[in-house]
């Protein structure tokens, strides 16, 4: 058949976390997954925890679009050729109350004195994993926030914030629906990326609210979870 006379190349976009996604266990990077990703035939969004200067920059040192879903949908940031957006969604404010009353009942963030995971962050607060999760919980209650546990940082967010609406905010800009994209994820932090998408991945390292949420859960973890997921929609009709 001629090149010309070739199907289409018809693969969904992705929304794909980032830590326990396309990591190792230590949060390492995959090498594998910046050709991965820059080779997808179609967009591909990062919808992260993380603060916004770092899916950002792996966007960059990948060779992706910048389509990026930051602090748990908290931050939304789009720069292409034909897309220039940043959608700030949140209450730093009401978090920054919160560590503060958390800091008052004797407890840290955990960070050290640089504090370089919360020093970006526009819309939330995150804190260590080794510090008291059930007193955040009641605090961020008492200010009308709520605690995710993405299995690498306690994350402070506003009620009404999630990934799930990061990427319908992405997929509006696109001119797609986010029912159109395959997401891949590890944490309950994803779940909403899950119920927005069409299609979803838990990783075998996912805990319980992303493994329920998911349409399949790969039988490989963390990013040979990411490239099985891969796999199995290039192989779907």
């Amino acid at each position: 058949m001629d090149r010309a006379d070739a199907a289409p190349d018809t693969r969904p976009p992705l929304a794909v976390d980032i830590d326990g996604t396309l990591t190792d266990r230590h949060r390492v990077v995959d090498p594998r997954v910046f050709a991965a990703l820059r080779e997808w035939p179609a967009p591909v969004v990062l919808a992260t925890g993380k603060a916004l200067p770092y899916p950002v920059a792996l966007c960059e040192f990948a060779g992706l679009a910048t389509l990026v879903v930051a602090e748990n949908g908290g931050v939304v940031c789009l720069d292409t050729d034909s897309h220039d957006e940043l959608v700030i969604d949140g209450d730093r404010a009401a978090a920054e109350r919160v560590a503060a009353a958390y800091r008052e009942a004797g407890h840290d963030l955990g960070w050290g004195s640089l504090d370089l995971v919360n020093r970006w962050r526009e819309t939330e607060i995150a804190v260590s994993r080794d510090a008291p999760l059930d007193p955040l919980r009641e605090i961020a209650a008492d200010h009308g926030l709520r605690v995710f546990d993405t299995g690498f940082a306690y994350h402070v967010v506003s009620p009404d914030v999630d990934k799930g609406r990061g990427l319908g905010i992405v997929a509006d800009r696109l001119g797609r629906d986010s029912e159109e994209f395959v997401a891949i994820g590890d944490s309950e932090n994803d779940v909403a990326t899950f119920e927005a998408a069409g299609r979803s991945f838990a990783v075998a390292n996912a805990d319980d609210a992303a493994t329920q949420a998911a349409d399949q859960v790969t039988d490989t973890a963390y990013a040979n979870g990411f490239f099985e997921a891969l796999s199995t929609v290039r192989s779907s009709p």
